[in-house]
Formats: C-alpha cells, sequence, structure tokens
C-alpha cells in the first residue's frame, strides 16, 4: 500500500555552496510512504505523518546552514560549538554557532538529491515497523514571476529564526499605483541574489569578534539570543546592511522605502515573500 501527502511542509535554510557562498533556499516537501495496513488499516494516521515528520525535518535541516562533508572548508566542531571559515569566488564567508544552527550533509555539494538521502536516512529509522520505505521530493515553488535567495538571522526571535545564517528562496512584487512593475522586480531579485542582509544593530568592529578572524573587506555580525551566541563574517559586496531588523515585515517597509525615494511622484507597494506561501505587504 502507498501513502502519499503532497507539500507536507517547506524546508527554509541556507547552504553552502562552493561558487555561491551562503544560499538561502525553501523547497516544498512531497513524500510517499510505502508499507502495510497497520491495526488501525492505515499505513499512517495523516496526522501523525504530517507531526511526526515535520518534527524531523524541523529538528534536522530546517532553518539551518547545511555544509556538504567533502566541501573544501575549513570547519571545527567542539564544546557545542561549530565553526567554519570558508572562501568562495574570490569573497569571504565565516561563522561561529551553536551546534544546532548547522547540519553536514554527505556528499561535495547541496542539491536535491543530497539532501532527499540525508532526509531519509534521518526518518525511516523513526518510522514505525509496517512503514517499509518511504520517497522524498523536494521542489522549489512554481513561478514565472521574480525571485531572489537571501541569507539573514533575527537575534530577537524566539525560535530557529534567530540562527544567524538561515535563509528563503522569495517572490518579489513591486507596484506602481496597483501596476505590476516587472523591471524593478528583476533589478532588485538580481541585485538580492544570493544576498546575506544584516542588520546594522548587530554589525561589530573585526576587533569584537571571539571565535574567527575577518579579512579587511569583510563585514563582522553577532549577537546574543536565546540558543547561544553567533557570529559571522562575510565581504562586503555579499552583503547588503539594513537599518532595521531583517523581518519580512521589515524588508518590505525597506524596499517600499527605497524605492519610493527613487519614485517620489509614485504610490509604491511592495508585495514581500519569506519561502513560499507567506510574506508581508509594505505601502510608500
Amino acid at each position: 500500500m502507498i501513502l502519499f501527502v503532497d507539500a507536507l511542509t517547506v524546508i527554509d535554510f541556507s547552504y553552502l555552496c562552493a561558487k555561491r557562498g551562503a544560499v538561502g533556499e525553501s523547497w516544498i516537501v512531497d513524500m510517499t510512504l510505502h508499507g502495510q495496513l497497520n491495526e488501525e488499516s492505515m499505513v499512517l494516521d495523516f496526522a501523525k505523518v504530517k507531526k511526526q515528520i515535520k518534527r524531523i525535518i524541523d529538528n534536522t535541516i530546517d532553518h539551518k546552514l547545511a555544509i556538504p562533508s567533502q566541501l573544501n572548508c575549513q570547519f571545527e566542531q567542539s564544546d557545542g560549538r561549530v565553526s567554519f571559515d570558508y572562501e568562495f569566488s574570490g569573497h569571504h564567508l565565516a561563522m561561529s554557532a551553536p551546534d544546532e544552527a548547522v547540519c553536514v550533509v554527505e556528499g561535495t555539494q547541496i542539491d536535491e538529491q543530497s539532501v532527499i538521502a540525508f532526509l531519509k536516512a534521518q526518518i525511516l529509522p523513526q518510522m514505525p515497523d509496517n512503514v517499509k520505505d518511504i520517497e522524498i521530493n523536494l521542489r522549489p515553488e512554481e513561478t514565472t514571476s521574480f525571485y531572489y535567495h537571501y541569507s539573514h538571522g533575527l537575534k530577537k526571535h524566539d525560535g530557529n529564526c534567530q540562527r544567524i545564517i538561515h535563509g528563503h528562496r522569495s517572490l518579489i512584487g513591486i507596484f506602481f499605483d496597483d501596476v505590476s512593475m516587472p523591471r524593478l522586480q528583476k533589478e532588485w531579485s538580481q541585485r538580492w541574489e544570493d544576498i546575506y542582509l544584516g542588520t546594522l544593530e548587530d554589525k561589530i568592529e573585526h576587533a569584537q569578534l571571539k571565535y574567527i578572524s575577518a579579512k579587511e573587506q569583510d563585514y563582522a555580525f553577532a549577537y546574543e539570543s536565546s540558543q547561544g551566541y553567533f557570529e559571522m563574517v562575510i565581504s562586503k559586496a555579499r552583503c547588503e546592511i539594513l537599518p532595521c531588523d531583517t523581518t519580512v515585515e521589515c524588508i518590505a517597509e525597506y524596499l517600499a522605502g527605497e524605492i519610493k525615494n527613487a519614485y517620489p511622484d509614485k504610490q509604491v507597494k511592495v508585495r514581500a515573500y519569506e519561502g513560499v506561501g507567506k510574506g508581508a505587504i509594505a505601502y510608500a
């Protein structure tokens, strides 16, 4: 018997890429379970599928930075902390954070297939005996509109969004007097492709770093939150500093303000997304 659950959940995370650095991503998860009927005449109760499997995904990869095990990267893990230092395409990225902010995925790169193998190894051993196999499909949101990949961290968040490098693949909508402006949507999606959105309040001097080192062309960020102490450095060319938190509400408001400054005679509306199917709207 086969049980399927489409769009079971969405994985919002960042991964370390040899060419692109930290890439924010959002993948929709479809799940198929193969097995025998249990005493309830089910393979597994749908409610349990959603709750149990989503919990495993949330605990293992969601809102984390995924690092391929075979990436040529300086990587250290000890005393409940993980640190790495990496150079890619002429840029620099380093981070130190509590262990739970990172997951290591077997392979040379992070892609759908390597993450599927990782998730299957985490999920299948925790399934009831009557579930003999699982299939996982990971897919981005289907769209013909413009989007960008971004990473960020939210120190004030009481959940996993506080992890300093996690991210999303997000659509962007820009409107003048309720008329869509695809040219501006394209400009901002290109400007923020694979960007790290930092908060000015979290920016520190290089000398204040405790666990990692910065290069001259880097920005440095650090903060203490409920999960522990986080710090990172990133090349200035791969980062944009916002004068506000980087929640989707603040991102929408920031974009609306920047666009209004450039086009003061227009009524500006920004529809900003945080991953799939959720976001914020701001006017200026």
